[in-house]
């Protein structure tokens, strides 16, 4: 089993994809009321792989919802986390 130090407390992998799930839900109706959707891909050590769908995967400003958005809300469930990238 992996664990990952997050500020004095050990998150297991489980417990980190809870809460990279918890940070997903969050986001995922404003990116629903524009028509898009993301799909959580792996998680690997410190990245987290998504895949942005409808009328995300072709938004102009993807990437400033990907790091404003998606990134930032992750980074609050899941302080540990360092990245999140799109894999088209």
């Amino acid at each position: 089993m992996v664990v990952v130090q997050e500020k004095n407390k050990i998150m297991t992998e489980q417990e980190t994809l809870d809460n990279v799930e918890k940070a997903l839900n969050e986001i995922r109706p404003f990116l629903i009321s524009d028509g898009g959707n993301i799909n959580l891909l792996s998680i690997e050590d410190t990245t987290v792989k998504v895949q942005l769908v409808g009328a995300c995967n072709n938004c102009s400003v993807n990437q400033m919802t990907l790091k404003n958005g998606v990134e930032a809300t992750i980074k609050k469930y899941a302080p540990q986390i360092l990245e999140v990238v799109n894999i088209s």
